[in-house]
């Protein structure tokens, strides 16, 4: 990262990146003032850096109005897809129903968010289709089963409704001073959602599709929307997870409850699956992970190994 230089440069965010333009906020500016449209100068091409969204930057205004970033402050975090900075929240957006909850790839969201050293909370949405309907049974039995899972290993669970506005004060609250990503499959929710947080948002939003069964994208690009004390990224990205960039060593250490385990395997390296005396089976054995947490991971265990294969 490049260091601040210019005495007389501010400091702002980038808020927005589009067309090779960064919107830049000024930290001192007074709400509701224009972001600045900054270019980035030269030298981060020479030195193979790339501004981000999120990124906290130096930049000087032009005579012409617009702005130069001169300079990027160390990231805390840096997501490769979608490609922010400075994300300290990722809050994972899952529908009790319409789609169908997918525990598997709830899973491995989680496995790429405790890679990259994120928290994460989830957040289920709709919850009204709970309350009635001939789906409701089933989805008061996906949200109870996400609570039973998730909670005991330590992720925080919220459930709201975007059409009745229930849990989104405690969502709001719960972002306050983050910088956050809002992930998880086309057609939860996430657009309607960032819109009953923020009064006046309209975000385009897209019915499901009754024929594919899933949402079509609704968001082009990255920006992130101020939501009073907080910031939201909403993105396309995470829409194709793949473990490109997981070490199939390091797989076990995304899932929490086994991280807290593998110390007392007998075997260093422990794959947490046929070895002897492997602490992770013996908590599975007695029912303290959830059978389906361990699937998960044996069969991503499986798909990392085929891909290597591969290649």
């Amino acid at each position: 990262m490049t260091q601040p230089g210019n005495k007389d440069a501010k400091s702002g965010r980038i808020v927005k990146a589009l067309s090779g333009y960064y919107y830049v906020r000024p930290f001192d500016a007074p709400p509701g003032a224009a972001d600045i449209q900054c270019r980035g100068r030269g030298i981060f091409k020479k030195r193979g850096e790339s501004p981000l969204v999120g990124d906290v930057v130096e930049f000087e205004e032009t005579e012409n109005g617009e702005g130069a970033v001169n300079a990027l402050m160390s990231r805390s975090t840096e997501l490769i897809r979608p490609p922010v900075a400075n994300v300290d929240l990722a809050v994972l957006v899952f529908s009790v129903t319409e789609p169908a909850l997918n525990l598997q790839l709830l899973d491995k969201f989680l496995v790429h968010i405790e890679h990259a050293g994120i928290d994460a909370i989830l957040c289920l949405s709709k919850q009204d289709l709970a309350e009635n309907g001939e789906e409701s049974a089933e989805a008061e039995q996906a949200m109870n089963e996400v609570v039973r899972i998730y909670e005991p290993i330590g992720y925080e669970v919220l459930v709201t409704s975007s059409k009745r506005g229930a849990g989104t004060s405690a969502l709001k609250e719960r972002l306050q001073g983050h910088l956050a990503v809002f992930a998880g499959q086309s057609g939860v929710g996430k657009s309607s959602l960032l819109n009953a947080l923020v009064p006046g948002l309209t975000l385009e939003t897209n019915e499901i599709s009754n024929r594919l069964g899933r949402g079509k994208h609704t968001t082009r690009h990255v920006e992130l929307i101020d939501i009073g004390g907080g910031f939201v990224a909403d993105t396309p990205g995470f829409s194709q997870l793949d473990f490109a960039e997981l070490g199939i060593e390091e797989l076990g250490s995304c899932f929490k409850e086994m991280r807290a385990l593998s110390s007392s395997c007998k075997f260093r390296g422990c794959t947490h699956i046929h070895e002897p005396e492997c602490a992770v089976l013996a908590a599975l054995a007695n029912g303290e992970i959830a059978p389906s947490r361990h699937a998960n991971y044996v069969l991503f265990m499986a798909e990392m190994k085929e891909k290597k294969r591969r290649y």
